[in-house]
């Protein structure tokens, strides 16, 4: 089993969890699910294009900044021209919570996706209360019927759908619902990184396709590189949330984009 079937399993122990606790009645009752969201399409048109994370830990890297507060940092992501936040939700594996969303929905202006492991119904449900503009789907953990079910879901629920692939066989999940595609640069069952393999997946997507690099963009080199080879959204975590003051981090690079 490898690590991504190990998150999986745990997932669905949690959404059992979950359900008993709290009722789809309960999580549209939430004050933040009835609030407009951001595009962000359009902000990654408009801004940037780099999708900055918030994230304390990863399975591949263990610890990578445990000291510091998403509001914090993502104010500062806001303020230094980032097109969106990315804010993991998963506890075991990577040290999210629900809490790191809402302690920074109402004090932002900018699209906030809910990194996850999106594999049921209630999760859209439970993303929209607390406040997310859009979703992660992951095509290695899905069917292409799943892929457009849940984006049908999303966009009833007014949010975006960014959908992440890896392998030539994925680029079947994609639809033309799909908001924006995700090319992950690091394989999740191995971890390897691999940026020529993602502009390969990249040019056989349609050619108006809002793309993202994802992960394993360590140098402002790889950003380059990437960008010139037709990128349109970068998103980018441990590249700042390693420096032991992220927000100076990520002020530092985007002035010297």
């Amino acid at each position: 089993m490898n690590i991504l079937d190990k998150i999986i399993e745990r997932k669905r122990e949690e959404i059992a969890v979950s359900k008993s606790h709290t009722s789809l009645e309960q999580l549209k009752s939430s004050e933040l699910f009835e609030r407009k969201n951001y595009s962000l399409k359009e902000s990654i048109k408009n801004k940037s294009g780099i999708i900055a994370e918030f994230k304390r830990q990863s399975p591949s890297k263990g610890i990578i900044n445990n000291n510091v507060q998403p509001l914090e940092i993502a104010s500062a992501y806001e303020g230094f021209g980032a097109s969106g936040i990315s804010i993991l939700t998963d506890k075991d594996f990577f040290g999210g919570s629900f809490e790191d969303i809402l302690k920074v929905r109402n004090h932002i202006n900018i699209p906030i996706l809910r990194k996850d492991f999106m594999i049921d119904e209630y999760q859209f449900y439970e993303a929209k209360s607390i406040g997310a503009d859009v979703i992660l789907l992951i095509a290695a953990c899905l069917s292409p019927n799943q892929v457009q079910e849940f984006t049908e879901l999303a966009h009833q629920l007014d949010m975006e759908v960014l959908l992440e692939i890896h392998t030539e066989e994925e680029l079947k999940h994609f639809n033309s619902e799909i908001d924006l595609v995700g090319i992950n640069n690091r394989n999740l069952k191995d971890f390897k990184v691999d940026l020529q393999h993602s502009v390969q997946l990249k040019d056989q997507l349609p050619k108006d396709t809002l793309s993202v690099a994802e992960s394993g963009i360590y140098a402002l080199e790889d950003f380059h590189f990437l960008k010139e080879k037709g990128f349109d959204g970068f998103l980018m975590g441990e590249y700042f949330m390693r420096n032991p003051n992220p927000a100076k981090a990520f002020e530092e690079f985007s002035l010297s984009i």
